[in-house]
């Protein structure tokens, strides 16, 4: 049983790393532009072929490498950012961990073109799965060139797991836009199989915003400022009225390295507090600048979670921040208490004043009637028995319980618990809080949750009509331009097909546009935009929560966003059809993610609860 622990061989320890680092063509894309913006480049170009997959070459005009570097950049724990343990406590770059190169080449084919801007001829480099296969001097311009080909060749099992180049492809957005997004001072080019997607030239954090979201959005921002000892603000928050059912237009940078924080942005939420409606999201571009010795960038391997020494500090800060700047700009009610209001009494001089005078009436009598009739009002107490109830009747009253409705009348009978149910009862339902439908069964009640039954209800009916291709749509009056984020607009475009078959009639109608011409017939939504908008946000929720194929997801989607909602009232034929429906489909019980539609109360635990 002796030697049994071994050292990994390097390409083995390698691809382990690359698990973590590198997870997909997205990955790629983050490291090596990390890398280009820490070469001190102000030039930046990232060319993708097939989502990634086939091709990711970023070029800058960075300060380039030199031989030695060059081959040593694509070791293990390789770096220039950092010397000692201590410089942990003071990082300011994007890499320091020494894992990116390492871990790409272990698992691509890579070609390293370099050249320091003092140097005639540069290098190039090319690694096959960590083995070098080429080093040599070459002509290239001042900076760096990487070419990362053939991504996961030599792991099959995790190229074979990778999603559809549209779902790959709004990965590499993602991580493009939250690197181009805080450094203005560098101009960002994205070209996708030879398509030029974005071209952002230097300029201001608006301009910036608005090259990477589209000119629409310009309107839409609020500035929000604020310096103190602890952490400076700068950024743009969006109006209320702006707010979306769909996220993706939600960043956050610290020192200019894009972090999630589900911490931060509750503050946002609570600085829009009674502004937006439930389940909105508001949208803000917002950088903090920080001392790095207050933080601690170095507990995630993808370096998007940052520990905070100070954070609740930093809470308040943020969310009254955002107040402010929303108070500033007559978004929400506000006192401005920085006028000086004061209050002066009238002049004393003042002899054409009207002083107000009490005239008062000393013949008065309350108790006279008008007119010449003095008799005083009648004040006999006689017929007092009238306003309460004769003692035979105590026991035979109605009640009228505003929990209770049963279509357009109320309960109002003494109910015998010892008869049977009889037919007209069964077919009897009630709406209780207008969000449970009660209705008497032999055994006892049953209890249905309407939202998750009509959800189910729908759920099944779009399946139905994905797999069978049919749909029926109403056409709108006035055609809807929708527009949409880099990363909601490819996503609405790989699904564009399967939601014509549920009865959407959308096209694309420019940069991150569509046109909505009309919706599923079931629909009563008369704007689509906030549907379609809640559909593509629940479709992404439900992409990261549940195991569900596409079809599944998007019948799931607009399921939930038309069902009929808790708050409804609903007449007795509404009830009955809805739970008829309920009990024709194939599973009635439970909702597509699980949760419980129908409950039964057996009449035994009636009785046990009042025992």
């Amino acid at each position: 049983m002796a030697n049994l622990i071994k050292l990994l061989p390097d390409h083995v320890a390698n691809q382990i790393a690359a698990g973590e680092v590198i997870q997909r063509p997205g990955s790629v894309v983050k490291e090596l532009l990390e890398n280009a913006v820490d070469s001190g480049a102000d030039d930046i170009t990232v060319n993708i072929k097939d989502a990634g997959k086939s091709l990711i070459q970023i070029i800058d005009n960075g300060c380039g490498m030199g031989e030695a570097d060059v081959r040593m950049s694509i070791e293990r724990h390789a770096t220039s950012k950092i010397a000692d343990a201590q410089d942990l406590f003071s990082i300011k770059t994007f890499g320091f961990r020494g894992e990116a190169m390492a871990s790409i080449a272990a698992v691509s084919h890579m070609e390293i073109k370099t050249k320091p801007h003092d140097k005639d001829v540069g290098t190039i480099l090319v690694v096959e799965g960590s083995k070098i296969t080429k080093q040599e001097p070459c002509s290239t311009s001042s900076g760096t060139s990487t070419s990362v080909k053939n991504l996961f060749y030599n792991i099959p099992a995790r190229r074979k797991f990778l999603k559809s180049d549209n779902a790959e492809f709004r990965n590499i957005i993602d991580e493009f836009q939250r690197i181009a997004l805080p450094n203005v001072n560098i101009s960002f080019k994205l070209v996708h199989n030879n398509n030029e997607l974005f071209h952002l030239p230097k300029g201001s954090f608006r301009q910036r915003v608005v090259g990477v979201f589209g000119k629409n959005i310009n309107q839409k921002l609020v500035p929000a400022k604020e310096e103190t000892s602890l952490v400076n603000i700068n950024g743009f928050i969006g109006k209320p009225e702006a707010a979306k059912k769909t996220r993706g237009e939600q960043f956050l940078f610290v020192n200019n390295r894009y972090i999630k924080s589900n911490y931060f942005h509750h503050a946002v939420q609570l600085a829009y507090e009674k502004l937006i409606p439930e389940g909105y999201h508001p949208s803000y571009f917002l950088k903090l600048d920080i001392d790095p010795a207050v933080i601690d960038v170095n507990i995630h391997p993808t370096k998007t979670e940052v520990k905070f020494e100070a954070e609740k500090d930093i809470f308040v800060i943020l969310r009254t921040t955002l107040k402010k700047a929303l108070g500033q700009h007559n978004l929400v009610p506000s006192l401005d208490f920085s006028s000086d209001v004061q209050f002066s009494a009238p002049p004393k001089d003042r002899s054409d004043l009207d002083t107000p005078g009490v005239i008062v009436n000393p013949d008065f009598n309350p108790f006279k009637q008008k007119g010449n009739n003095q008799q005083p009002r009648s004040t006999s107490i006689s017929g007092w028995e009238t306003f309460f109830p004769k003692s035979e009747d105590i026991n035979q009253f109605s009640f009228e319980n505003d929990f209770f409705e049963k279509g357009e009348t109320r309960i109002g009978s003494k109910i015998n618990a010892e008869s049977e149910i009889t037919a007209e009862e069964e077919k009897s339902f009630f709406q209780i809080h207008r969000k449970f439908i009660l209705s008497p069964i032999k055994s006892g009640v049953m209890v249905i949750h309407q939202q998750r039954a009509h959800e189910r209800i729908l759920f099944e009916k779009y399946l139905q009509n994905l797999e069978e291709g049919k749909s029926y749509s109403q056409q709108q009056l006035f055609p809807v331009n929708v527009e949409f984020s880099n990363y909601d607009f490819n996503l609405l475009k790989e699904l564009k097909e399967d939601l014509k078959m549920l009865g959407f009639d959308i096209e694309e109608f420019g940069k991150n546009t569509f046109i909505v011409n009309g919706v599923p017939a079931e629909v009563n939504e008369t704007d689509p935009k906030p549907l379609i908008e809640s559909v593509v946000e629940q479709y992404k929720i439900n992409r990261d929560k549940l195991t569900l194929g596409k079809k599944e997801n998007l019948a799931v989607s607009l399921a939930r966003n038309t069902s009929i909602k808790v708050g409804r009232k609903l007449a007795q034929e509404e009830m009955a059809n809805l739970i008829d429906e309920l009990f024709g489909c194939s599973l009635p019980y439970h909702t597509p993610s699980g949760k419980t539609v129908v409950h039964t109360i057996t009449t035994n635990e009636l009785e046990k609860r009042f025992e």
